[in-house]
């Protein structure tokens, strides 16, 4: 795995990764593991994450992986737990689990509403809570929180996913404060992507986003490369925003 562009930055890190399963966490663990990191899986579909890591293990890397629910706190633990047992530490947390079950706030969709509170900002809370203390125990560590372009430009609909998202934004800020000299934190905001997001939507809304989404939604690869541009970076270089959309995205 050596002798690819990038791979000086990221081999031999400790990545873990929620949401892991499919569309950007899952394309997000196959390039890492191209790039010599050992990565540590986690998502609510252990199937789908036993098959990563297989093929991640049969491509030459390293890779480990836990049923994760980033709702619930013990599971974040556990994750974080697994990268220190397996691999002796851990470098990078991706918080990249998200859903999006947008509607217009008339149809009140409360449970909906609590739900992308749970996943989209408590799931990354829990997160730091889980890495933190490692990362400082360490003296150095890697926040990488994905959030959406969905809350740089607020359009009706999106409302409450817009704010769970610019919650995670303001959090990262503060995160980034706070860390001093030996931590970094960064947000990824990405645009139309090809993946899962709209399987989570029931109203009318789904149709308009599956035809943005087919007529010119990014592959997940195109975020996975943002991803790891901020990883690969060299200690003291803390790439904090970056924003990928399609270049026909309003």
């Amino acid at each position: 795995m050596s002798g690819i562009a990038g791979t000086e930055g990221i081999a031999g890190k400790v990545v873990a990764i929620t949401g892991a399963s499919s569309g950007i966490g899952e394309a997000t663990a196959l390039l890492l593991a191209e790039r010599g990191a050992k990565v540590v899986l986690g998502a609510r579909r252990p199937e789908r994450l036993k098959t990563l890591s297989a093929r991640i293990e049969q491509a030459g890397g390293e890779a480990a992986w836990v049923r994760t629910d980033v709702t619930r706190s013990a599971d974040l633990n556990g994750l974080v737990e697994l990268a220190r047992d397996r691999f002796g530490r851990l470098d990078v947390l991706v918080s990249n689990a998200g859903v999006g079950p947008i509607s217009p706030l008339d149809d009140l969709r409360v449970a909906d509403w609590e739900r992308m509170i749970d996943v989209n900002l408590k799931g990354v809370l829990y997160g730091i809570a889980a890495a933190l203390p490692v990362f400082r125990e360490q003296g150095s560590g890697h926040f990488v929180n994905t959030v959406s372009t969905a809350g740089l430009r607020i359009v009706p609909l999106q409302s409450v996913y817009a704010a769970t998202k610019n919650a995670v934004r303001t959090l990262s800020e503060g995160l980034r404060q706070e860390a001093g000299d030996s931590l970094r934190v960064t947000v990824v905001s990405p645009g139309f992507v090809r993946t899962e997001f709209a399987d989570h939507i029931d109203s009318e809304v789904k149709a308009q986003i599956l035809d943005s989404v087919d007529a010119f939604g990014l592959s997940p690869d195109a975020v996975a490369r943002a991803i790891a541009f901020a990883v690969e970076q060299p200690d003291g270089v803390d790439v904090g925003d970056i924003v990928v959309r399609p270049t026909a995205q309003a």
